[in-house]
């Protein structure tokens, strides 16, 4: 290497620590993202749309299907049962 290729190379090192410093030191401060203050939607968009809540799951059974399904499983209980005890 030749000494113009070595202060080339130290120049180019120094500009970039030159920047790191600014920006370490808050020279070069990004713009802020965002909505601005006082813009015509942000109001309509800090109000929440009304919704009903949504439910999870499945639907709550009736009386009646709640005695139906008692009734089969009481069964079916009860067929496991003899079929156990014919061993």
């Amino acid at each position: 290497m030749n000494t113009e290729e070595i202060v080339r190379q130290l120049q180019a090192e120094r500009s970039r620590l030159d920047q790191a410093i600014q920006a370490l030191q808050g020279g070069n401060v990004p713009k802020k993202r965002g909505r601005k203050p006082g813009s015509t939607n942000a109001a309509a968009a800090a109000q929440p749309t009304p919704q009903t809540p949504r439910r999870r799951g499945r639907p709550p059974l009736t009386p009646a299907q709640k005695k139906r399904l008692s009734e089969q499983m009481k069964k079916r209980w009860a067929e496991r049962k003899a079929a156990s005890g014919k061993k």
